[in-house]
């Protein structure tokens, strides 16, 4: 920091760096940093001055309004919302009228020449720039003070970005700001305002959007979570707009790989753009109908804008001397061809400031441990529940009637709410995406917030007593009633190591990065039903018949609507053979990457005729089966010139996770393998289907669910690499008995002797051949007795239900003990 910047009113960005916060506030230091440090490593960031935080001192001080804003904050009491709303307004009338000084205004107006003539606009006073509030205690690590002070995009002339910076340093006492000071221990005084005066990046013509480092909602490290929107980004921040989200997979990103492990589409319905009407400079317009029938970002800008937010965490991570994830700022300047460069620039980087501060040696779970009425769903934000009476504040006027301890139902907040979000025990929003307002204050507070519900306001009445979850993956709920749930706090550095694999049984690819922070040896267990079920929800031969299916709607009203509904379902796909290779590898991919490097073993798909008949267009190509759980599934579909091409799409869909994605530590398992015949013929598919048993490491494991399984296991061992023991399926086949009965479940367990006696046997088999074997079945979950007797027969690795891996463990770790094991693992 140089002594001859103290004093200086302007500072560019290549005069500033991250080390100049106290000079002009954390956002433009952070903008000098990257300007002058990261470009050479082909990070854009548009140019610009600072506007420094001794000009905002120097302003209060000619215009002699410091004493008068004390006066107005004497005895400020934060809890009283309508005397907190009173003073604020007082003293932000106060500043936006004072003198500005003659000096300032004109260092103000020369720079803003300067940077005209840069973009070869000299004389024209018509440079388009966003004045951005960039406060000096904005963006330290334990306290975020982003997004308190105003932001204004498009302005244009000089005496526009006068009144701007006006309204900027008046900001710096908006109410959420003086509460916020005020809450977190600091004097009003404490913090001044430095202001950005930078370029515009032409986004309304193209997109925009926010990057995090990592995962926002559970902190996982080795993602990056992206979202773009069409337009400017306030739509975005200010969560008018559910915004596209992707998640790129670090490790594999580093190694060259196009490691995108998810895709959302979002909102399709408005865009910000510039506006020439009257005063306003900016203004919302319905999206384009092309705009609606993609992605927002392409592929290739996903990764781009990955790979620098790699960079940019890397470089403050150095800086720090400890690890810094960021929160990011991007946006696109136009479409290259019309409007702008095309080019992708990033226009503020801050320090991630909830994650960064979590222990990260105890594990917390909430688990919800009865049923309700649903009222609405959105998306969740945090892993937490939360409940209260409900309150619908619908205005800021009517904040004042918001008591502590309830739960906030509005449409969407802004900064101004804040006085009353940090007293609710949950917060519910008809509107928002995961950068959104809402998403990142209660993110900060620690308190379960669902949003992007709709109609949440319409739903929940005021009075209701609500139960708001956010313990079940990316869809949060909110019930009716206080419902009964429990909180597990696991002391990670506490969890012993066993020889014995102790693996998660996982479906639902939104769980994956939080459970795969559980102590674990991997996933025995992958299942693809719920990713078809949740993610593509349509028949695979419905969508590779989509051109026949088309033609024939013109004549029957039922294909009709199964063709409608492909269309609205896959609205972003023209090629609807891909939509399902890539929903079914982003699904496998993130689970993949939630265990990396550990193994994940995908169980490929396993559903019953009625099953496959449940999802879109289903009824077109199922049979029907009077006993579907030992009919068509499992093997025998995949080779079945009924199905064959089905199969292929899902082989495709692995190859991609594995190969394009980088995921090796995917393994594949056959499921309802009756003979070794079967076996042979679905390897010898999957091979001309582009997956190579022995190929970069794929190994193909059996499921051992079968009799014939065990009686014949030395044969399968020949083929397969190893086994995972079903023991559902095998109890009830060794039964002879259907375990969805009423009238025989109670002859339903798995400790019966005879199922022990097989399980041991295929242990013995698998031990003798050099087999890998483990257990994916529900059986030691359930019981203690039956983990204890898998540890007896010397079983590789269990699969367990996440609830119970550390338990399990620690039971395991005591068996080995008594045996003589010692933990390898």
């Amino acid at each position: 920091m140089p002594k001859d910047n103290e004093k200086k009113f302007i500072l560019w960005f290549n005069e500033i760096g991250i080390r100049d916060v106290p000079l002009v506030g954390g956002k433009n230091a952070s903008l000098g940093e990257m300007y002058q440090k990261l470009h050479s490593r082909g990070i854009q960031v548009p140019n610009g001055f600072a506007i420094t935080a001794y000009a905002y001192r120097y302003f209060l001080k000619y215009a002699g309004i410091e004493d008068e804003i004390k006066k107005i904050l004497k005895n400020l009491d934060t809890a009283n919302i309508e005397g907190l709303m009173r003073k604020g307004r007082e003293v932000r009338e106060t500043i936006v009228h004072a003198e500005f000084p003659p000096d300032l205004t004109q260092a103000i107006y020369t720079n803003y020449d300067k940077l005209a003539e840069e973009f070869s606009l000299k004389g024209q006073d018509a440079v388009d720039v966003a004045i951005r509030s960039s406060a000096t205690a904005e963006d330290l690590p334990d306290a975020s003070f982003a997004g308190q002070q105003d932001t204004y995009l498009n302005i244009r002339g000089k005496m526009s970005v006068l009144d701007a910076c006006r309204k900027c340093f008046a900001s710096l006492f908006t109410n959420r700001a003086i509460s916020y000071r005020h809450d977190k221990g600091f004097g009003q005084f404490d913090v001044s305002l430095s202001i950005a005066v930078q370029k515009m990046v032409r986004s309304d013509s193209a997109y925009s959007g926010v990057i995090f480092s990592i995962d926002t909602e559970t902190g996982f490290k080795d993602a990056v979570f992206i979202t773009a929107a069409y337009g400017l980004g306030e739509n975005v921040v200010q969560g008018v707009v559910n915004p596209d989200e992707y998640y790129v997979f670090k490790p594999t990103l580093k190694e060259g790989k196009r490691a995108i492990v998810s895709r959302k589409v979002g909102d399709r319905d408005i865009k910000m753009v510039y506006s020439m009407e009257d005063d306003a400079t900016v203004k919302n317009v319905p999206i384009t109908l092309p705009e609606r029938h993609r992605y927002v970002l392409e592929d290739d800008e996903i990764l781009q804008l990955a790979h620098w937010a790699c960079i940019i965490e890397e470089h403050y991570s150095k800086e720090s001397g400890y690890f810094k994830p960021m929160d990011i700022e991007w946006a696109k300047d136009g479409d290259g061809v019309n409007v702008g460069t095309g080019k992708l620039f990033i226009v503020q980087a801050r320090p991630e400031t909830i994650h960064s501060r979590k222990d990260l040696k105890t594990y917390e779970n909430y688990l919800l441990l009865e049923e309700g009425e649903l009222l609405v769903s959105g998306t969740a934000v945090g892993t937490k529940i939360g409940q209260g009476e409900a309150n619908v504040i619908h205005s800021t006027t009517d904040m004042g009637k918001f008591k502590k301890g309830q739960v906030l139902v509005t449409s969407m907040t802004d900064p101004d709410w804040e006085p009353i979000m940090k007293i609710a025990a949950a917060i519910v929003t008809n509107k928002g995406g995961r950068t959104c307002h809402a998403a990142i204050v209660s993110r900060e507070l620690g308190i379960p917030c669902v949003i992007g519900t709709g109609k949440g306001d319409e739903v929940i009445k005021p009075g209701t007593e609500v139960t708001v979850s956010c313990c079940e993956g990316e869809t949060g709920d909110v019930f009716k009633g206080l419902l009964k749930y429990e909180v597990e706090k696991i002391d990670l550095e506490d969890v012993p190591k066993t020889r014995t694999k102790l693996m998660m049984n996982v479906g639902i690819p939104e769980k994956a990065f939080s459970q795969g922070m559980i102590p674990n040896d991997g996933v025995g267990l992958a299942r693809e039903e719920f990713i078809i079920n949740s993610h593509i929800g349509i028949h695979p031969l419905a969508l590779l018949d989509y051109a026949e299916l088309k033609e024939k709607a013109q004549s029957d009203q039922k294909i009709a609507g199964v063709v409608y509904k492909i269309d609205q379902i896959t609205s972003v796909y023209d090629d609807k053979r891909l939509f399902f290779i890539d929903k079914l590898a982003e699904g496998v991919s993130r689970i993949a990457a939630g265990f990396y490097p550990n193994d994940v073993i995908v169980r490929l798909s396993d559903f019953k005729t009625n099953e496959y008949e449940n999802l879109l267009g289903g009824y077109l190509y199922e049979p029907q089966e009077s006993n579907p759980m030992i009919g068509w599934r499992g093997a025998s579909r995949y080779y079945d010139k009924n199905f064959m091409r089905a199969f292929e799409l899902e082989c495709l869909a692995l190859h991609k996770a594995r190969s394009e994605v980088g995921l090796k530590n995917i393994k594949v398992m056959v499921p309802f393998c009756r003979t070794p015949e079967e076996g042979r013929r679905v390897v010898d598919l999957m091979k001309r289907f582009g997956m190579v048993q022995g190929e970069d490491g794929l190994e193909i494991y059996v499921m051992c669910e079968i009799p014939s399984n065990v009686i014949c296991a030395d044969q399968f061992a020949e083929i397969f690499d190893g086994f995972s023991i079903g023991s559902n399926d095998l109890t009830q086949l060794t039964l002879g008995l259907d375990r969805d009965s009423s009238l025989v479940s109670h002859l339903y367990d798995e400790r019966n002797e005879a199922v022990k006696r097989l399980i041991a046997q295929v242990i013995k088999v698998a031990k003798e051949k050099k087999r890998k074997i483990g257990i994916c079945g529900q059986a030691p979950s359930d019981f203690p007795e039956f983990a204890e007797f898998l540890v007896e027969c010397g079983i590789d690795s269990m699969s367990l239900i996440p609830d119970t891996v550390i338990r399990t463990r620690l039971l395991v770790a005591n068996k080995e003990k008594a045996l003589g094991i010692k933990g390898e693992n």
